[in-house]
């Protein structure tokens, strides 16, 4: 790679990030139940995603702290939207999963920065939303390197 090359590279960097921030911070913000932590919501997208699991392998896929992840579950337990059953093999342990109330409030927050981002778009013109359309597939590339 040259040197040229890089440089454009790295100034497509810099324009880059701080929109997809900025895009990314406000559709965060899209929130239908502010008690509930964008953390707490990464959690159960999680157990929604990939099925019941340990606290600590819930960590390990959050990648945060054990101490973290029960603090986080106790809250959402608390509340009705995960729940904790015997762990099958290890009577000591406990696997997490989501409930139907943590399911509901996961698509409500969907539902609702889905609706935000189409009213977005919706004001965009067909080009630009054709372009856009063409981009995801490079997004998600960039997103799995």
């Amino acid at each position: 790679m040259t040197t040229a090359t890089r440089t454009t590279i790295a100034e497509l960097a810099a324009h880059l990030r701080p929109s997809l921030l900025r895009l990314t911070r406000v559709i965060r913000n899209q929130r239908v139940d502010m008690s509930v932590t964008l953390t707490q919501l990464s959690a159960m997208g999680t157990l929604r995603k990939s099925g019941p699991m340990s606290a600590g392998e819930l960590a390990s896929c959050e990648r945060v702290q054990p101490p973290s992840m029960t603090k986080v579950l106790a809250m959402l337990e608390e509340r009705g939207l995960v729940r904790r059953d015997a762990h099958p093999g290890d009577r000591r342990q406990a696997i997490i999963a989501i409930t139907d109330a943590g399911i509901a409030l996961l698509d409500s927050e969907r539902r609702s920065r889905d609706a935000w981002l189409s009213q977005r778009l919706a004001q965009l013109t067909p080009d630009e939303r054709a372009l856009l359309r063409t981009v995801v597939p490079v997004l998600d590339k960039l997103a799995a390197l």
